[in-house]
Parts: C-alpha cells; structure tokens; sequence
C-alpha cells in the first residue's frame, strides 16, 4: 500500500481535490440552485435530486468542456510547436528519440508494430481522446444549458428556446469562452514561466 500510494501520489492528490471541489460546487450550486426556486415560489429540492438538474449538470459539462479543450491542444500542440527553454517543450535545435524512425522492436506496442491507420491513431490517441472528451462535455453543456435556459424562461412567463437558439446565443458562447479563454492563459503561464 506503502508504494502504491508513493507510485500514485501525484493522480492520487489530483484526484482528491477534483472530488473535493466538485462536492463544494455540488453544495454551492445546490444551495444556490434553491435559493432561485424560492424566489420563484418553488419548493427546494434535496442534493441528490440536485444533481440530476440542468443547473449542476450543465455547470459541470461547461468546466470540464474548457478543461479538456485545453489539453487537448496542449497535447496536440506541443507534438509540433516549440519554446525554447520551456520544460513543456522539445527542443527546436535536435531531434528527440521519440521523433525517430526506425523498425519496431518485439517489445513495441501492437499499433507501432503494425503501421499504417493503427500507428496512426496511436500516435494521436492522447490528443484524440481529450478531443471527444471536449466534444462530449460541449454536447453536454449545451443540451443542459438549453435545458435551463427554458426552465428559466418558464419561470418568467416566456416561450420555450429552439436548441440551435440557445447554441447560437451569446450567452452560450460567453459561458464557454469564458472559460476557454481561461485555460490557455493557464497553459500560457506554464510554457513560458
């Protein structure tokens, strides 16, 4: 257990404080959640009933959308761009080992020793997954977000929004790049400090 946790200490420490601030997000926004169907004559709901509302759910989908866009390009970016000097960087003046081409040795992973697509879609695998990550928490955020923007709409006594209305709205593309904005100043300062 000893060298598991020593091992695993950086994901394990990660790990705990996503879950510790998704349960802080999780009262907060709760609260929060209640404090808006109060002044809308509506009775609380409980925290678990919370969770499955357009509110936490599209809030959740809308961080982890700009999360894994951001690396996503990271991934992606640093295969090919440099910065000189930077840790995140290879270096603009040699090549790599990794960068080499050469036989697949018997110990190579299956897609290298094979070629072709299963090469190909291994290289980007990384980059690939992060980008259906940031598809799938952008489809969340919007299908959620719709979802509550008509419940709020409800609420003050106005028609229902098509789905592309509300996709289209710059209230959505204020929400998400917001946040993306966000995360590749993040990414910036890591690079260059």
């Amino acid at each position: 257990m000893r060298r598991f946790l020593r091992d695993n200490g950086l994901s394990l420490a990660l790990l705990a404080f996503f879950l510790a601030f998704w349960v802080g997000q999780a009262i907060a926004g709760w609260q929060v959640f209640n404090d808006e169907q109060a002044v809308h004559g509506n009775a609380p709901v409980s925290l678990l009933a919370y969770l499955g509302t357009s509110h936490f759910l599209e809030a959740t989908a809308e961080n982890w959308e700009s999360e894994f866009l951001q690396m996503s390009a990271y991934v992606a970016f640093t295969a090919f761009l440099f910065q000189r000097g930077s840790a995140e960087s290879k270096s603009p003046d040699r090549a790599e080992d990794v960068d080499k081409e050469g036989p697949a040795t018997s110990d190579a992973p299956w897609p290298v020793r094979k070629g072709g697509l299963a090469l190909a879609l291994y290289r980007y695998s990384l980059s690939l997954a992060f980008a259906l990550l940031f598809l799938g928490s952008f489809a969340i955020h919007a299908a959620s977000g719709h979802r509550l923007e008509n419940i709020r709409r409800a609420a003050h006594g106005q028609d229902p929004q098509p789905a592309i209305a509300y996709v289209s709205s710059s209230q959505f593309w204020f929400e998400a790049m917001q946040n993306w904005q966000s995360e590749f100043l993040a990414v910036l300062s890591i690079v260059v400090l």
